[in-house]
């Protein structure tokens, strides 16, 4: 390994992950086992901008792996997306003899890390932390098998109050783009019905399914609603449309929305964030930069920022048909 990097330091900026507060931690304690500093921003890149750092060793994280959120805070920059707030930012490193970065979330997040690099040529390495999975060059990301684990735990108890008055549910769940947690979340509560944004099913064949799952003996039944699908964009038109047209379903609508991404961390995204925040520190220190830590097959791999940001990880085309075969 190369070790001419001496400190690094951390942020987590997006949306809050379950299992963000455990990639920290393994940041910094490899740190520690490389002999390196290991610093945190708060508020992701806003703090970067106004030089909101704190040194971090390996007591500042203990009892942090079955943690929730992020104890170094996440917030919406505007000054980032400015050349005079990127400046900022690159002095701020520099002042406090910071030599290269790890960032923590999204998409959004890679976006701005890459224009960063491009503009300062400064090192940088991404760790996946988003409950969407909708990152290229990772199976899976940071906080999306908790966020599935309490999806099945909230239609587990919707199903009981539906199967109490016969009524039928619609679900809604987090996912504008990607529909990986309303299709395994939905497999694994046993829904009737699957809205997701790779896949228009359309109100007629929606309605032409729960009419004939009524007609099997269901009487009740569960749909769950990617919130980017494109027939559940409006998920109280939906439950409206489905009345007008089924009258003997009376329709409710469950939005989940935030209490997806509270809660401890499951044990594999505590294992997950583990393995990716080690692999982001060795990464930094075989001078790989500008890329993303990933996990492909069980193993380490890194992507470019590049090809990891330009689109979401293709829906698994078998899940669909398992999901139709299974919710007759």
């Amino acid at each position: 390994m190369q070790t001419n990097i001496q400190k690094i330091a951390v942020l987590t900026s997006g949306g809050d992950a379950p299992g963000m507060n455990a990639a920290i931690r393994a940041v910094v304690r490899a740190c520690v086992f490389h002999g390196k500093e290991c610093t945190g921003i708060y508020r992701g890149f806003q703090g970067l901008v106004e030089g909101d750092f704190i040194p971090l060793g390996a007591r500042s994280v203990k009892n942090m792996i079955n943690r929730g959120g992020t104890f170094l805070k996440s917030a919406r920059s505007e000054d980032f997306r400015t050349p005079a707030g990127r400046k900022k930012a690159f002095d701020h490193l520099k002042e406090n003899e910071i030599e290269a970065l790890i960032v923590i979330g999204g998409d959004g997040t890679f976006k701005g890390a890459s224009l960063f690099y491009e503009e300062y040529d400064f090192p940088i390495v991404g760790i996946p932390g988003t409950i969407d999975n909708d990152i290229r060059g990772t199976d899976f990301t940071i906080g999306y098998d908790t966020a599935l684990n309490t999806v099945v735990e909230a239609i587990d108890k919707i199903r009981d109050t539906a199967n109490s008055h016969n009524r039928l549910f619609l679900v809604e769940v987090m996912g504008r783009d990607a529909g990986d947690i309303a299709l395994n979340a939905g497999i694994g509560a046993g829904a009737e019905e699957i809205l997701i944004p790779e896949e228009d099913l359309g109100k007629d064949r929606l309605v032409e399914s729960l009419a004939k799952s009524r007609k099997s003996g269901k009487t009740s039944s569960i749909v769950v609603v990617s919130e980017g699908d494109q027939i559940g964009k409006n998920i109280f038109e939906l439950a409206e449309y489905i009345e007008e047209h089924l009258k003997q379903y009376e329709v409710r609508v469950t939005v989940l929305g935030h209490i997806q991404r509270g809660g401890a961390p499951s044990c594999y995204d505590r294992v997950l964030a583990s393995r990716l925040g080690v692999g982001a520190v060795e990464a930094l220190l075989e001078n790989k930069h500008n890329v993303m830590v990933g996990i492909k097959h069980k193993k380490i791999v890194v992507t470019p920022f590049n090809e990891a940001i330009e689109g979401s990880n293709e829906i698994d085309w078998d899940l669909l048909k398992v999901a139709d075969i299974i919710s007759i």
